[in-house]
């Protein structure tokens, strides 16, 4: 069976995956206040916390309509 479109019915559908990224990689201050604390190893302070997160959505897109739905 395959996948139809549920606006217009055109089977011309297709998977795509989103991703979307929150947060921070790297804080300057923490690292800076570490190397003052620390020395060299302190550097790494800059990296502790939540960190970035990644989520990926996956949808499936009408190549006739444009509509966009979830899987």
């Amino acid at each position: 069976m395959k996948m139809k479109c549920p606006k217009c019915g055109s089977e011309n559908v297709q998977i795509i995956s989103e991703t979307t990224t929150t947060g921070k990689d790297y804080s300057a201050g923490k690292g800076c206040l570490g190397y003052l604390l620390a020395g060299p190893i302190g550097l790494l302070c800059g990296a502790c916390g939540k960190g970035r997160q990644t989520q990926n959505t996956q949808y499936w897109v009408c190549g006739n309509c444009g509509r966009k739905w979830k899987v």
